[in-house]
């Protein structure tokens, strides 16, 4: 463990006094709570890694590897307040650190310091040039100098790519201080690029049109861009401005307000670079924290928390959003999936039943139900949650085979196969191709010895559409044994066998086609591995650990005779 410092400030003095009262009840030396934070940080433990830095900082008050650590997971735990002292200590020391520049320069916007903030110089103060840079022309928008922040937005590099994000910035910037014939004219002139074409940059757009008198032309712009493809937000927008109302600029009414669009710009950027949940995540909360009624921003640090595996902070970041938003239903959405992953399924189910009463016009409420009830074989209340749905969903909705899909699992599951068969067609009705559906419904009818070449038919093009799919190689060589087919069938399975080395099913099914064509030694090699992998993962609904044990004793064709089918009739390699 490295110590960077020699000397201690009054800002490290008064961390001391911080952290001391964090001191956890287990790890007690420096070393040991060294060495449970970095482990807990490794495993996106923020509260636990915020815990054991801070008691050993409590220890050794002058270690900058403990402050920033310490400051990287007060961060991500979106405790501004508590990395900010320590991101003073680092700075204190003349080091740099990209976690106590975030802090800092956040707490600065919040106390509304912006002449502090533009001030920074960002060669030594920064965070990036891109930041750093729309940072300052905010804060100078802060301060009142318009025609300054306006020349910053203009000195600012556009290399990478980044001309557009820049512009938008401008054109919210010139909205925020009442300049909205300016900014709509950068929006007219394409000069937001993308950045334009995101939901919070068509929405900023048609609030400054709204306050240009142009109400038609911003229900136009949202019409356009979303296609119909509408939910209770947009909708709600879209009445108002149908019923004249002067929508209110709201992306960015202040200069705290649009740093924090900035640290939320550069989250999106970063999520749809995938450059790292973690790091991203930092960028949200630091945009949360300038703004908590930043919907986007919440939204994003509930889904980052749970594509790191923190779905107890995702959960509780869900829950900050109140029944009255307009995207209430999306943060519920989110804390059901929350739940069914800590393996929380009937509180999951629970959150969905009250939100199908108060959003009961949603059809993505309905499926999302459908889908937990399913996972759950409650199969008769999954059907009517699915068929709620597809009531909802308006004609020609190009998702709707999803619903026929995912019914139609349910009715086979409920072994109402008639009522399955006819919901894959319905399914394939309105996409042809989809693989997943062909291989169902293929593999359905191979299953039940019925239609076998329409099924051929089916999995060969669902083949041809995913052929990497070990599932579904597995269906092709499983039809081709059906069919009698035993040498195709076992180019097949030992394909599927490569893609999907470990399933159970797949390997029991090549043992069987091993079998048929006389390789019995490599057949019950295949059963044996089979059997280790059911027993190992103990989860697997399909396979049939007791079947495979009596294949192993007396033979496939025996066991065959005895549940009354016909023996194979053996093939030789030729």
């Amino acid at each position: 463990m490295r110590n960077f410092l020699t000397s201690v400030s009054a800002a490290a003095l008064g961390l001391a006094l911080i952290t001391a009262t964090t001191t956890p009840v287990t790890a007690q030396s420096l070393a040991g709570s060294y060495l449970a934070g970095r482990s807990a940080a490794v495993s996106n433990d923020f509260a636990a890694a915020a815990e054991y830095n801070s008691a050993a900082l409590a220890r050794d008050p002058q270690n900058l590897e403990l402050m920033d650590s310490a400051a990287l997971a007060y961060i991500a735990l979106g405790r501004i307040d508590r990395a900010l002292p320590l991101g003073r200590a680092i700075v204190a020391t003349g080091q740099q650190s990209q976690a106590a520049r975030m802090a800092i320069t956040a707490g600065l916007a919040a106390d509304g310091d912006f002449a502090a903030v533009a001030a920074q110089d960002v060669r030594t103060d920064g965070i990036n040039p891109w930041v750093d840079g729309l940072v300052k022309a905010w804060a100078l928008i802060g301060l009142d100098d318009v025609d300054g922040a306006l020349a910053q937005f203009d000195g600012i590099s556009s290399d990478g790519g980044m001309a557009g994000i820049v512009m938008f910035h401008k054109a919210l910037a010139l909205a925020t201080v009442g300049r909205y014939e300016q900014a709509e004219e950068l929006f007219d002139a394409g000069g937001p690029g993308a950045a334009a074409r995101t939901r919070r940059g068509v929405m900023a757009r048609a609030e400054i049109l709204s306050q240009l008198g142009r109400n038609a032309e911003a229900a136009q712009v949202i019409n356009q861009t979303f296609n119909g493809a509408t939910d209770p937000e947009l909708d709600a927008v879209i009445a108002r401005l149908n019923a004249e109302e002067k929508l209110p600029f709201t992306h960015a009414p202040t200069a705290r307000a649009g740093i924090a669009e900035v640290y939320y710009t550069f989250a999106a950027l970063l999520r749809s670079e995938r450059a790292g949940d973690y790091f991203t995540l930092l960028y949200a909360r630091i945009s949360g924290f300038l703004r908590p009624t930043h919907l986007d921003a919440s939204l994003m640090t509930a889904e980052l928390l749970e594509d790191l595996g923190q779905n107890e902070l995702a959960i509780a970041q869900y829950r900050s959003i109140s029944a009255d938003n307009p995207a209430y239903h999306v943060a519920e959405l989110g804390r059901a999936a929350a739940l069914r992953r800590l393996d929380k399924s009937d509180q999951a189910i629970e959150v969905l039943d009250q939100l199908a009463r108060t959003h009961g016009d949603l059809a993505v409420v309905h499926s999302t139900l459908g889908d937990t009830l399913r996972a759950q074989d409650k199969y008769q209340p999954a059907i009517a949650a699915y068929t709620r749905a597809l009531d909802l969903m308006a004609q020609g909705n190009p998702r709707v085979w999803l619903l026929h899909f995912s019914r139609g699992i349910a009715y086979s599951q409920n072994d109402d196969g008639a009522a399955a068969e006819a919901d894959f067609r319905a399914a394939l009705a309105v996409n042809p191709n989809q693989p997943q559906v062909l291989n169902y419904l293929g593999y359905s009818l191979v299953e039940e010895n019925r239609k076998l070449d329409e099924a051929l038919d089916m999995i060969e093009r669902a083949v041809a559409a995913s052929p990497d799919s070990g599932y579904i190689v597995d269906s092709l060589g499983w039809v081709y044994y059906r069919l009698g087919r035993y040498p195709e069938a076992v180019v097949q399975m030992e394909r599927a066998v490569e893609l999907e080395a470990v399933d159970p099913v797949v390997n029991d099914h090549l043992g069987d086609v091993y079998w048929a064509v006389g390789r019995e030694r490599e057949a019950q090699f295949q059963w044996k591995r089979a059997l280790s992998f059911v027993e190992f993962t103990g989860t697997d609904t399909e396979a049939d650990p007791d079947r495979m044990r009596r294949k192993l004793e007396i033979g496939l064709d025996a066991v065959l005779l005895e549940e009354g089918a016909e023996p194979l009739k053996l093939a030789n390699d030729d």
